[in-house]
């Protein structure tokens, strides 16, 4: 049995891409500036989002990867708990 419509004849990528393209063909001079201009601010806040979570990003994996950062993040949470006196009800919160 055959489909007749072209969407799944290709991936799921490529019907995707057409179906954005079509879309945008559709659309009138107008209507494509603004939807440039909403894009640019929308991936301008995705760039900054993404640079602000790198370093946590890096801490992640080289805590999963490597012994010894984890070991130093849990010795260095000891050594702030035993410095600074947090009330036993709020470090039971946060987890130390």
């Amino acid at each position: 049995m055959q489909s007749q419509s072209g969407f799944s004849e290709s991936d799921p990528q490529a019907r995707i891409k057409l179906f954005a393209v079509r879309n945008w063909e559709r659309l009138t001079d107008r209507q494509k500036n603004y939807a440039k201009k909403v894009w640019g601010v929308i991936t301008y806040k995705w760039r900054w989002q993404i640079a602000m979570n790198v370093p946590y990003l890096a801490i992640f994996i080289l805590d999963r990867s490597i012994p010894a950062v984890h070991q130093f993040d849990m010795a260095l949470l000891a050594t702030i708990t035993s410095k600074v006196p947090i009330p036993a009800f709020l470090s039971s919160w946060i987890g130390l």
